[in-house]
């Protein structure tokens, strides 16, 4: 064959190699993931809500991949050759994309995977190296505290605790709608409870007390999706010898009827039933998504005939709003009749991130009185000093008129005693105000 001929065949031969279009490297800006090694996933997990709305904006970062309850499709793998954040590069808790500038809490919870989205509401799977924190404060009764959740779906107005979102960098306003989760909460519960408190002999009691829900109830509705407090009461059924307390909101309590009968055997244990007002649609407004007031005092009802120690805590009094005299021996009353062992009353104290939304609900729903709260909280937290006096003095007589206690346990100045005027209930001191209030006329409330 001629030379010319075998070139011209070879370069035929060649031709569909030249031909073939080259292939598009897509540029990382298309790739709208946490992780910008990450390619997106060519369809969206099944688990995943199209009508889904992104989170606030407050967070650090864009949204995290959906760490569903279910398993989620894996997507393709990562075109980087940076370290992998898991086996199919999925996990988001691994060092490289958490943000810069952040530290310590507010650090984890940017990099917090999402658990759930329901209600409005969005679950982070929280990772911390325990559960049990020491109280150092002077103003309350125990030394320990367990809080299972961080944030809290009820969404009161007045939530004192909403600054503890700050410490994540969240606004006090994504208190409610964003919920922290706290990981292997039972396990590391456990761990604490051999770490702080040592087994003890048959019949021994700690002097420690370990209040459960301080700052967030623990019964929120996440509970029921991820049973943190459950899992924390299984371990201090387990043990014996320990003081407990538990304040809620909730009637979802009933629903541990049995574990708490298991730990009352065993431990010191005493819950709190907080009840604001009797009327429904004020504490709808104040208290949108915890449940009724009539839920709560049946729930008293159910675990006193459960053998259990119980009480009712009144508080916070909001001036003007649930200080009638009226309506405030309705609710002793009432806790009476559900059969409640005791009694607590404490004013309202507001934290400057609860202020920011506090006072802005009053003008909306309350406009008469917005200037007089500024006035009596606007230099502090814990509102007029003669204010508080005399609510103890009308919770010292409430008590007295229907046989409660100021208290779990039995103390000199109970039942009226002249002792008892003047001093808020130590049993349910919080991280609150200590003191009680102020003789401000009641402002007629429209419900």
């Amino acid at each position: 064959m001629p030379i010319t001929t075998l070139r011209a065949a070879t370069i035929a031969a060649r031709q569909p190699l030249r031909a073939a279009p080259r292939p598009v490297r897509r540029s990382k800006d298309s790739l709208p993931s946490l992780f910008p090694s990450i390619p997106k996933p060519e369809h969206p997990p099944r688990d995943t809500d199209a009508r889904r709305v992104p989170p606030p904006p407050e967070r650090h970062h864009t949204a995290a991949p959906q760490a569903s309850l279910s398993p989620a499709t894996p997507g393709p793998a990562p075109k980087s050759s940076g370290p992998a954040c898991g086996p199919d590069g999925s996990v988001p808790l691994c060092a490289d994309p958490r943000p810069a500038g952040l530290v310590g809490i507010a650090r984890l919870a940017a990099s917090s995977p999402k658990a759930d989205e329901k209600r409005g509401t969005e679950y982070y799977l929280l990772p911390v190296r325990t559960v049990l924190n020491r109280c150092t404060s002077d103003r309350v009764p125990f030394e320990w505290t367990v809080n299972p959740y961080r944030g809290c779906e009820f969404g009161c107005r007045y939530c004192y605790a909403r600054y503890t979102h700050e410490y994540m960098e969240l606004p006090p306003e994504a208190f409610e709608r964003q919920v922290f989760v706290k990981q292997n909460a039972g396990a590391l519960f456990a761990a604490d409870l051999v770490k702080r408190f040592p087994m003890r002999g048959a019949g021994g009691k700690s002097a420690e007390h370990i209040a459960i829900g301080t700052a967030t109830d623990p019964y929120q509705p996440a509970e029921r999706e991820f049973g943190a407090t459950r899992a924390i009461l299984e371990q201090i059924a387990a043990r014996a010898g320990l003081s407990v307390s538990i304040t809620t909101k909730s009637d979802q309590i009933v629903r541990d009827v049995a574990l708490l009968q298991r730990i009352a055997a065993r431990s010191e244990l005493s819950i709190n039933i907080t009840v604001t007002t009797l009327r429904s649609r004020l504490a709808r407004l104040l208290e949108p998504r915890a449940p009724r007031p009539d839920l709560r005092l049946a729930a008293v009802r159910r675990l006193r005939n459960a053998g259990l120690e119980v009480g009712v805590f009144a508080m916070p009094v909001l001036p003007g709003l649930t200080d009638r005299l009226a309506d405030l021996e309705a609710l002793a009353r009432a806790a009476r009749d559900a059969g409640a062992r005791w009694l607590g009353g404490q004013v309202l104290f507001l934290m400057p991130s609860s202020l920011k939304i506090f006072l802005p609900f009053l003008e909306e729903e309350f406009p008469r009185l917005a200037h007089d709260y500024r006035r009596w909280y606007g230099r502090g937290g814990y509102g007029p000093e003669k204010y508080r006096q005399r609510i103890a003095q009308i919770f010292a007589r409430l008590r007295a008129k229907y046989g409660l206690r100021s208290r779990p346990y039995a103390v000199a100045g109970d039942a009226g005693a002249p002792g008892e005027d003047g001093e808020a209930c130590a049993q349910m001191r919080l991280p609150l105000a200590t003191q009680p209030r102020l003789a401000v006329a009641p402002t007629p409330s429209r419900c």
